[in-house]
């Protein structure tokens, strides 16, 4: 679909069960870091990273931050190397 995708604090587990974390930057709450790393993700320990339209966060004092970077990759529109 090459459109965004959110998650935050623990819904990265549900990008870990869609098969779509490999080899993607990735960010979640420390608790799940193991299952991103296991799963191929690159965790890395930042308020919100975004990866080719992937936008995840840590925790919920994040959503101002995690907000704004979702609406601007929902104004960039399409994302060709998205893959979910």
């Amino acid at each position: 679909m090459k459109k965004p995708v959110a998650a935050i604090c623990y819904a990265p587990c549900t990008l870990i069960s869609a098969g779509v974390v490999k080899g993607r930057k990735k960010t979640s709450f420390k608790s799940i870091k193991d299952d991103l790393v296991n799963a191929g993700a690159n965790w890395v320990d930042q308020e919100v990273v975004v990866d080719e339209g992937f936008v995840t966060s840590r925790y919920p004092n994040h959503i101002p931050a995690f907000n704004s970077k979702l609406i601007e990759e929902i104004k960039e529109g399409k994302h060709e190397m998205q893959y979910a």
